[in-house]
């Protein structure tokens, strides 16, 4: 059981990682494949960030009107994503310095994801944040994705807290719904602008209206009374 009094819970994609261009590219891909050329772009895309893969494409499918089932959709965009995620994936550099400064301080941190835990994995090795998230949670080990609190929920016990112990960092609204529901404080850091207004935004503790643009490890450690400098 850990005694400090702060875990952090990160989401993944969109708040520690800029993963979603990935994602559309992946996406993408797929529906050219099964569908040939589709309206299917950046802006479509942007409705679909804080939803699950699958679930996405259990929508897109009958859209494009591809008969392939959804799990063959679903194989062929992992594969394509886990590609283009070990080639790249920019971190944003403010969470890394905060990322960074947690792990010095010693505060308990984990990862809950709608991705799949080899998503997960191959972000995280690639991106060296593997050296200081080692607690892992994906969708798929739990029984609900987003905005079921499940995800998180898990974390809390993995990491060996008290759920009220808990501050999710989170981008999209499905994530900031599930935190609340998980009886955690949240960090809401939207990456769609258009997203800002959510009322699942509006009830964080602490908001970041500009998302990336707009966040500091120093106002996020500072809120949390975390300064690793001030603790010596």
């Amino acid at each position: 059981m850990s005694t400090h009094h702060t875990a952090v819970v990160f989401d993944l994609d969109g708040t520690l990682v800029d993963s979603e261009p990935n994602y559309y590219e992946a996406t993408r891909r797929t529906l050219t494949a099964f569908a040939g050329d589709t309206d299917f772009d950046w802006e479509r895309h942007t409705g679909f960030i804080g939803i699950g893969t699958l679930e996405s494409l259990e929508i897109l499918g009958p859209r494009y009107g591809i008969e392939a089932p959804v799990e063959e959709l679903l194989d062929a965009t992992n594969r394509s994503y886990l590609e283009l995620a070990r080639a790249s994936t920019p971190v944003y550099p403010e969470m890394r310095t905060f990322v960074e400064r947690l792990y010095a301080t010693g505060v308990p941190m984990a990862v809950a994801s709608g991705s799949s835990r080899a998503a997960i994995e191959a972000v995280l090795t690639g991106t060296g944040l593997d050296a200081f998230l080692t607690t892992l949670v994906s969708a798929e080990e739990v029984d609900r994705g987003k905005p079921e609190p499940d995800v998180f929920l898990e974390a809390a016990r993995r990491l060996g807290v008290d759920p009220a112990r808990c501050v999710v960092f989170e981008d999209a609204p499905p994530g900031a719904l599930a935190a609340r529901a998980a009886g955690m404080r949240c960090v809401a850091l939207p990456y769609v602008a258009a997203t800002a207004d959510d009322p699942a935004f509006r009830a964080a503790d602490l908001f970041f209206p500009g998302g990336q643009t707009e966040f500091t490890a120093r106002a996020a450690l500072d809120w949390l009374e975390l300064d690793p400098v001030r603790s010596r």
